[in-house]
């Protein structure tokens, strides 16, 4: 097992207060996450080993982060918020001036201030989804304005026409021989891969803009208090360009998903109407403002989007030999698909619903105005 001297790593740092305890923070699965726990009245802190297999540029994943954590806290002064500490995160400097640090073996580790009395949570209620729907967009119009252009901390992350190029070039290897068996399910991601790739074509011609956006917004993804009210949002590493697609159509893929995305049980499956309205109705009373109407109308579209696209990429990871996600077993991966191919069928039955719903929040928005 990996020996880490957090001591030494610590005292990179421009902490304060005199180190009592480290230990396992959380069970995330890219970073390795520490509570540093102090004497006295000095505050906790988070140690964070950065995963740069992934995000392998950390000098620019960090100053995306700092970019818009200063922003974020300069809209909360402005507008006279409170307790501006707990809803924003705070990232320590190390000594030579950045918020991260690289150690003798080439790791990369962060300091945040540690946010006390908070809690995260797994499940999505109707009455959580509306709170993050209305956090998740009000974090999108606190950085409409983000005063210069952020990189990609993992480029083309959310790019269906990649993914489908992906597909592709597995299929024409075969790499595993799994192809014969899952000809069907390729066959029918063929038939709607012209429609669920419009994104980059919108984007191409100049009609759907890029915004920053959190890109991996689910509801463990945000700090709430005790009460249950949002605090903020967090991990920030995927904070970029993309569409909004991005953020609301990644949070309905899991959280408007009755079961787990891996669940064998296609009875299990189907798109949860209440989770859908609830986040909607608090997206759109954060959003509105800011969305231009082609984004709006293409709501549902992202809704589906996204089971597509995951769906594409566990097929692609299944053909190519399980290559790329974490399984527990043989079929892991062609059982995801499965899963998430019948989540984007019963999505596709909702397509004139959502569209109404939508519709209808928005005649009650022009009503009220």
């Amino acid at each position: 097992m990996e020996t880490i001297d957090t001591a030494s790593i610590l005292a990179q740092f421009e902490i304060t207060g005199k180190v009592k305890d480290v230990k396992p923070l959380g069970n995330g699965l890219i970073n390795d996450t520490y509570r540093v726990v102090t004497e006295g009245d000095s505050p906790d802190y988070v140690l964070q080993r950065i995963n740069n297999a992934i995000f392998q540029d950390v000098d620019l994943l960090q100053h995306n982060i700092e970019v818009v954590t200063a922003h974020i806290r300069h809209k909360l002064e402005t507008s006279g918020t409170d307790n501006i500490d707990r809803k924003v995160l705070q990232f320590i400097k190390a000594h030579d001036g950045k918020t991260y640090h690289r150690d003798e073996a080439d790791r990369y580790w962060r300091v945040m201030v540690y946010i006390p009395d908070t809690v995260t949570n797994e499940a999505v209620t109707p009455e959580s989804a509306y709170d993050c729907g209305k956090a998740f967009g009000n974090f999108e119009k606190m950085l409409v304005d983000v005063p210069e252009q952020l990189g990609e901390t993992i480029p083309d992350f959310h790019n269906m026409e990649l993914r489908m190029r992906q597909l592709r070039e597995a299929v024409e290897n075969n790499a595993a021989g799994r192809l014969d068996e899952v000809r069907d399910i390729v066959d029918e991601l063929e038939r709607d891969a012209d429609e669920m790739c419009q994104a980059e074509r919108l984007y191409r011609e100049g009609s759907l803009p890029k915004r920053i956006c959190h890109c991996d917004t689910k509801v463990n993804n945000m700090l709430f208090d005790k009460d249950g009210q949002v605090l903020c949002v967090i991990d920030l590493d995927t904070v970029m360009p993309s569409f909004i697609f991005s953020d609301y159509g990644d949070f309905l893929r899991t959280g408007a998903n009755f079961t787990a995305e891996d669940d064998p049980d296609l009875s299990h499956v189907g798109f949860n109407e209440e989770i859908f309205k609830a986040f909607t109705r608090g997206y759109l009373e954060s959003a509105r403002d800011f969305l231009t109407p082609i984004e709006i109308e293409h709501l549902p579209y992202a809704v589906a989007l996204f089971p597509f696209m995951q769906c594409v990429r566990f097929l692609a990871d299944y053909i190519n030999g399980d290559t790329y996600y974490k399984t527990k077993y043989s079929t892991h991966n062609l059982d995801r698909t499965r899963n998430q191919l019948a989540l984007y069928r019963d999505v596709r039955k909702h397509d004139e619903a959502m569209a109404a719903f939508i519709h209808s929040l928005l005649n009650q928005t022009t009503k009220t105005t």
